[in-house]
């Protein structure tokens, strides 16, 4: 007999779809029904493209139009990686048809967008998540122990991440995430997501009690680069940056009492078998004429590919999301988390447009 599978539909085209096309393939308890463009040809065009590469057996069904895939009864669940303009009309469709939804980030243009979507999904009885595949790796568990034992860093202090890209002069004219009406949040939604999630994880989801930000650059109203300061309770403090005009950096530092634990690849992990992170402790010795400044550090890694692989993080994001759905028991925390991190960015955008005033939340 053969084991059940949650069955996938994709809507939309997107690039990002393209590595998750691979991603279902490798969960092992997924398998790609379909996929929806605005035409049916595109949607050939895009399933031809891919399966020359990664091929699914059978060959997943090309749809014209994203109602016709959601009104289909062989879709378990959908992956939604359409601009975020467009996010809260489908997501709270494929709820309404009952599908699981898998959703890029920033899942909404604000805290209410996300706040509606989240509900309907909840009153549906459907499972949603957001995309954000570093939260499926082993690392992150391995991570979280070395912050709970205590001894890596002590009490967390400090919190500093960046995540940035330097984009070609043709980005800002042709791709969706400088456009207002299709990625409004621009960097801040596309990459300071990230930098918000791993504040909060970091800190079990204790949410700021002030945010100051400052908008370093715009283009047509859309954030380029920001900056932001994250006052929480108990002395601790956070900093995020995120840009389109820096190159290439996806980097944590978590520092405390007693040492430091830096991740420079937090988001995407480095190319390798491997993925880890390290771990600083340093000493100051002083003896009479002799000052001298020690470092003290070890790496941990875990034993996992970083991409396009069974043991990869997003193909361990879809086989998680498989469990869910197979399972047949929600899990409330993706949700909630996808809300509180909407309501960081929220903050941080408001700041910004207010000159750095501190907002209280």
């Amino acid at each position: 007999m053969n084991e059940p599978h949650c069955r996938w539909g994709i809507l939309g085209s997107a690039g990002i779809a393209r590595k998750n096309w691979q991603a279902i393939r490798h969960s092992g308890n997924g398998r790609l029904v379909a996929v929806a463009s605005r035409s049916e040809e595109k949607a050939a065009a895009f399933i031809s493209e891919c399966q020359a590469q990664v091929p699914h057996d059978p060959s997943p069904h090309p749809v014209g139009g994203y109602a016709e895939l959601l009104a289909r009864d062989d879709i378990d669940a959908v992956y939604i990686p359409l601009p975020t303009g467009l996010r809260k009309e489908w997501v709270l469709a494929a709820a309404a048809a009952g599908k699981h939804v898998l959703c890029e980030k920033p899942c909404g243009v604000d805290a209410d967008d996300v706040r509606e979507i989240t509900e309907a999904c909840a009153k549906a009885g459907v499972q949603f998540m957001d995309g954000v595949m570093f939260m499926h790796n082993d690392r992150l568990a391995t991570l979280r122990r070395e912050l709970d034992a205590g001894e890596a860093v002590g009490a967390i202090k400090r919190i500093a991440t960046q995540f940035s890209f330097l984009a070609p002069d043709e980005f800002f004219a042709d791709n969706i995430r400088a456009d207002p009406g299709l990625e409004p949040l621009g960097s801040l939604g596309d990459l300071g997501w990230y930098n918000a999630r791993i504040i909060l994880w970091t800190l079990g989801y204790r949410m700021p009690l002030s945010v100051s930000a400052r908008m370093i650059r715009e283009h047509r109203g859309v954030p380029v680069s920001l900056s932001a300061e994250l006052v929480f309770s108990e002395g601790v403090t956070a900093s995020l940056y995120c840009s389109f005009e820096v190159e290439h950096q996806q980097w944590v530092d978590i520092s405390g009492t007693q040492g430091r634990i830096v991740v420079s690849d937090f988001v995407l992990p480095y190319h390798g078998p491997e993925i880890g992170f390290d771990i600083e402790q340093a000493r100051f010795e002083v003896d009479g004429c002799h000052f001298r400044m020690e470092r003290h550090s070890r790496r941990v890694a875990t034993h996992e590919s970083s991409d396009s692989h069974p043991t990869a993080q997003e193909t361990k994001l879809f086989r998680h999301f498989g469990e869910i759905v197979l399972g047949g028991k929600i899990d409330p925390h993706w949700p909630e988390i996808s809300l509180k991190t909407q309501q960081v960015l929220d903050a941080c955008l408001r700041s910004a447009r207010e000159g750095g005033r501190e907002v209280v939340l």
